[in-house]
């Protein structure tokens, strides 16, 4: 289990918006998490306004800006509710653990979607790519 689980979702955020979450522990799967607890929160139009300026924020006081990218946040936040449309659960734990894909297979979920790499593409990095291969079922 990773370290951003010992925090309830409530403790997750404030510890997220403070700044005071470690890089080391919002790893991939805590972006993921992020996403879930905004999306079940405040909506998919709120969480994709919310979520890029929370990110950017959180990496500007860590000194790690040149890690943001745009299209990867917001791609990434379409997919987690693709994926919650369809979920059984009802906390990430669950959620997770059903759609391991998330964590386990996202690049080549990215993949499926852009032909482009929009993992190093600078373009993807300050501006939103619409995906050319596959649209999020939104």
């Amino acid at each position: 289990m990773e370290a951003h689980f010992k925090l309830t979702d409530r403790e997750f955020i404030r510890e997220f918006k403070s700044g005071n979450l470690k890089p080391l522990e919002f790893t991939h799967e805590a972006h993921i998490r992020l996403a879930w607890i905004q999306i079940t929160t405040y909506g998919i139009d709120t969480a994709l306004q919310i979520i890029p300026k929370q990110i950017q924020s959180y990496v500007s006081n860590i000194g790690a800006y040149d890690k943001y990218n745009h299209t990867l946040t917001i791609a990434a936040v379409k997919a987690v509710y693709h994926f919650m449309l369809r979920s059984k659960g009802n906390d990430f734990k669950s959620f997770i653990l059903e759609f391991p894909r998330l964590k386990l297979s996202f690049n080549e979920l990215m993949h499926s979607h852009y032909s482009i790499d929009i993992f190093n593409s600078e373009k993807a990095k300050h501006q939103y790519i619409t995906p050319d291969l596959l649209a999020f079922d939104l």
